[in-house]
């Protein structure tokens, strides 16, 4: 797999290359928000996975994410000294798929690397089947992976939309962390707890329904569907 590393410290990357090397990527370093963009321009060879450090020299981090938000699908997960939830919830709101927060376990990012590619390989190979689902002013279009409420159209992430997928599956019923962390991310690795919470938190936002995912207290979440 061919990975992009947008990272400005030249030892923390040739370190980092050298890692994702001996498990299999073809690493490509920008060292600027501005080479990572010209790096995804529309005819270059298809990259993987974007690792994005939001501290670069000239441009803040978030607004990269943004840029390659609009000009590529590929997935991008954020690397940040950032652990408040709420720059976590802004990254995911720009369109990152993940993140990881600094120091990480190198086991950690190589874990979430394959979660997220795994999730876009099967998006790209599954036939999508003519199916929509309707709980009040919420419309999800799984073939689409379009969800608009009462009408207007809300930009999720891919996380986000399969986590709001499944747990429309069936309405009122509690999905343990773990059968959720399964189903979305594809993996059993515990850490992804946390990642799970901050994406429950961003769909409550961007839904503006806080009351549509209701957390069940030591088992898990369940939707809640709202009348009309």
């Amino acid at each position: 797999m061919r990975l992009l590393l947008v990272e400005d410290d030249n030892h923390v990357a040739a370190a980092l290359s050298a890692v994702l090397a001996r498990h299999g990527f073809a690493v490509t370093h920008a060292r600027s928000g501005e080479e990572a963009l010209q790096a995804l321009v529309p005819e270059s060879d298809g990259f993987g996975v974007v690792l994005l450090d939001l501290g670069l020299p000239d441009q803040d981090g978030y607004e990269v994410c943004s840029k390659i938000r609009k000009r590529t699908s590929t997935p991008v997960i954020m690397v940040t000294a950032r652990s408040d939830v709420r720059s976590r919830i802004h990254g995911l709101n720009l369109g990152a798929d993940d993140y990881v927060v600094k120091p990480y376990d190198t086991g950690e990012l190589l874990a979430r690397i394959h979660a997220v590619s795994r999730r876009t390989s099967h998006e790209d190979t599954s036939s999508g089947i003519e199916t929509q689902m309707r709980l009040g002013p919420v419309h999800i279009e799984l073939p689409t992976r379009r969800v608009s409420v009462d009408g207007s159209v809300v930009q999720l992430t891919r996380k986000e939309f399969d986590l709001l997928a499944l747990l429309a599956q069936r309405p009122g019923v509690v999905f343990r962390r773990e059968q959720i962390i399964s189903e979305v991310w594809q993996t059993s690795w515990e850490g992804t707890g946390r990642t799970l919470e901050v994406h429950v938190a961003s769909l409550r936002a961007k839904l503006r329904m806080p009351a549509l995912i209701e957390t069940v207290r030591g088992v898990g979440y369940r939707l809640v569907a709202p009348a009309g």
